[in-house]
């Protein structure tokens, strides 16, 4: 891995905290990550990262699994619970599927694995900010039947009861609703969720339709417009209008 030179893609400066006990790695990640003109916070354990949430506002969370103070998993559930939407990325040598699924399932948005390439970190970290710039960027809402996804406070409710989306399921579930009756390939779904479409990556696709499948479901009125089409991809079928 290398440092790159600067890129200036994106419109702004983010905060980004990145939470890696390797100094190497993390001087690595925070050089490539300042050449893309972003501020970058970094510490060394699950304390210190919840303490400088605790004073300032990050755009961005890359969170290592394997820290002296326990799992960064448990920093990610803790953030979801509390119905928090901040993008997380794991990066982390834990590889094998049942690691990728479960820190999906834990509200992960993505799940860098090492050794990884400086090119791939850069493009997740930008499709992370794009997609989340984006979503915040819109001014209103698509309505269901009784599902309402509103993308200006990036909340969703079924029969006015509020579904704790992660922000890829909510992502995903957007952009989905904004198609409604389009079939989409996985790959297609990485390239325009994920914001990139490496080949091999497909099983994130199917790890987060099925939690976003999962959640609908607490909803009668919800759980069958997320459908699959077999040998193809998957597609959002809104209700019948009466």
């Amino acid at each position: 891995m290398s440092v790159i030179n600067s890129d200036r893609t994106l419109d702004e400066r983010r905060r980004i905290l990145l939470v890696e006990d390797e100094p190497d790695l993390a001087r690595l990640i925070r050089l490539n990550l300042e050449s893309l003109q972003h501020e970058v916070t970094q510490v060394t354990s699950l304390t210190q990262a919840r303490q400088q949430m605790q004073t300032k506002h990050f755009d961005l969370l890359l969170l290592d699994r394997m820290l002296s103070d326990g799992d960064g998993l448990t920093l990610c559930q803790q953030l979801r619970q509390e119905g928090k939407c901040l993008p997380c990325m794991m990066i982390t040598a834990r590889d094998s599927e049942a690691d990728i699924v479960l820190g999906l399932e834990s509200g992960a948005d993505d799940y860098l694995v090492k050794p990884f390439s400086v090119l791939e970190l850069r493009a997740r970290v930008k499709a992370l900010l794009r997609r989340s710039a984006q979503q915040a960027s819109d001014q209103y809402a698509l309505t269901f039947d009784e599902l309402v996804i509103d993308s200006k406070t990036r909340e969703v409710t079924a029969a006015n009861q509020p579904l704790a989306l992660t922000a890829r399921e909510f992502d995903l579930l957007y952009y989905l609703a904004q198609h409604p009756r389009q079939v989409f390939s996985r790959m297609q779904l990485l390239e325009a969720v994920w914001g990139y479409s490496y080949a091999g990556y497909e099983h994130t696709v199917n790890s987060h339709i099925n939690r976003l499948r999962a959640k609908l479901a607490s909803s009668p009125t919800s759980n069958e417009l997320v459908q699959t089409v077999w040998g193809v991809g998957y597609k959002f079928a809104p209700p019948a209008a009466h």
